[in-house]
């Protein structure tokens, strides 16, 4: 069966049902058939006890007429041999009968089928049969009298052993004969359902079985096809509706992920273009200084060497600056590193990171404010990283800002969270630029070209490892404001 198509299976169950429908229907109609004639011959019968009793005198003064016995036995063989007498007395036990040996294997008879028979119950009435333990048959039956007194029943059973046997064989035979009509119209009927069940039940399958078959040779175009069917109601109970719905949303999913795909290749391809004009740039600068002191060291003066020494070494460091910034952001992307988490104070590490850009902010008299949250708690995460955090979102604060602005960063708890924002007195960003303001940068789209390049980038994926994101958040009177959370 695990071999079957959807079609077969439908054809075999509904040949199997109708095969035990059949077989039912025709085991009532014999039974019914049964039921029918038994009445029939008990109502044509019902006088036979009494003919009986009146033919033969069956008793006398002392008991039992064994000769009338005997007499009537013999007649009933040779007239109706399917007709069984039974001599009862008055309490039901048999004290005659025809019987051969062996044969009787009840001595009593229930007395209540007789007197239903007596007071002219509904027919069919069966009473027991003294050649079965637990059978029933329909019988005649008359009182016998004597004196007026009732003194016992002639019982007869009307279908006895002999007419069980031949009637089974006819039975059987008539049975037989059904069941293989039965089995020629279930075949026939099966043949016919098995294939409006194919040509019904199995259309929608095969119209979805041949999309699924266009996207192994059309690709992507196929797929948005199949991807823009409409879907059918969410509550449908049809498997089949079930399966193209979930056919559509799977081809929707993949219809997406390409898109996905396809945007995060040409995000590459802008960041490696990106990428490659940033170190051409210092590159450039630092090959032609390098090359000018090659060929023109001997006309340059000790000043001017000593320049172009400075200017080419600012553009190595650039170079190199850039470089580990990119080697620290693949490792980040591709979960080389992972942060180790200790309780810290960000408030004492404020302080440290300000340190560091004292000389760079005295020197353009540049504001450094911190606004603390008196009791802050200390917060569960990376030093290192959200040093480097903190260090980054300062150096472009300190970049974006003019001449004696003002540079803010503010500590507050928020429900479980401590939030950290930092600040300027810059010009802002454009709305055009945030979209893509903590991606990888491009050159190919100007409107997609990042403000804070590789730092913000960086600095994103350290507090995604923290599970938290990093917000730019509008502040009236501000410049640039970027907000993030600790976990406590």
């Amino acid at each position: 069966m695990r071999y079957l198509t959807l079609s077969h299976r439908l054809t075999l169950t509904f040949a199997a049902l109708l095969l035990t429908a059949c077989v039912l229907l025709g085991w009532l109609q014999v039974k019914t058939s049964t039921q029918y004639s038994q009445s029939v011959i008990q109502q044509l019968s019902s006088g036979l006890a009494q003919h009986i009793n009146q033919t033969y005198p069956l008793l006398e003064q002392d008991g039992l007429n064994k000769e009338s016995v005997r007499e009537l036995f013999d007649n009933l063989m040779a007239v109706n041999p399917s007709v069984e007498v039974y001599l009862l007395d008055k309490q039901g036990r048999i004290i005659g009968d025809g019987a051969p040996e062996g044969h009787i294997k009840r001595q009593q008879i229930s007395l209540d089928p007789i007197y239903r028979a007596l007071d002219g119950g509904q027919l069919p009435l069966y009473g027991d049969d003294p050649r079965s333990l637990s059978g029933e048959k329909v019988f005649s039956v008359a009182p016998m009298l004597r004196d007026g007194k009732v003194e016992g029943y002639l019982y007869v059973i009307l279908l006895g052993e002999a007419y069980n046997h031949l009637a089974s064989d006819a039975q059987f035979d008539a049975i037989l004969k059904i069941s293989l009509l039965l089995i020629a119209v279930i075949c026939l009927s099966g043949l016919i359902m098995g294939w409006l069940a194919f040509r019904w039940v199995t259309r929608p399958l095969r119209q979805l079985s041949q999309q699924v078959k266009a996207l192994e040779t059309g690709g992507m175009d196929e797929m948005q096809a199949l991807a823009a069917l409409p879907l059918g109601p969410e509550n449908d109970a049809d498997e089949l509706a079930q399966l193209r719905q979930g056919v559509i949303l799977m081809a929707r999913r993949i219809s997406e992920q390409w898109h996905s795909l396809t945007e995060q290749d040409q995000l590459r391809r802008e960041f490696v273009a990106n990428i490659s004009h940033d170190l051409r740039t210092p590159l450039t600068s630092l090959h032609g200084y390098l090359e000018s002191l090659s060929v023109m060291s001997a006309s340059l003066s000790d000043a001017e060497k000593k320049r172009y020494l400075e200017i080419a070494l600012a553009q190595s460091q650039k170079v190199g600056a850039l470089a580990q910034s990119l080697f620290e952001l693949a490792r980040l992307e591709y979960g080389v590193v992972k942060p180790q988490k200790e309780p810290f104070s960000v408030t004492e590490l404020l302080q440290d990171v300000y340190q560091k850009f004292e000389l760079a902010a005295s020197t353009r008299q540049l504001t450094l404010r911190a606004d603390i949250q008196p009791g802050l708690p200390l917060v569960s995460a990376d030093v290192s990283m959200i040093e480097r955090v903190l260090t980054n979102l300062l150096g472009n604060a300190i970049r974006h800002t003019p001449d004696q602005g003002i540079i803010s960063v503010r500590l507050w708890q928020e429900s479980e969270a401590l939030m950290v924002e930092v600040s300027d007195s810059g010009p802002g960003i454009p709305q055009a630029l945030r979209e893509g303001l903590f991606i990888r940068p491009t050159i190919l789209n100007a409107s997609r070209r990042s403000e804070g390049g590789l730092g913000l980038m960086i600095v994103r994926q350290m507090l995604q490892l923290h599970g938290s994101e990093i917000k730019l958040v509008d502040i009236p009177g501000r410049g640039a404001s970027f907000r993030f959370g600790l976990s406590l």
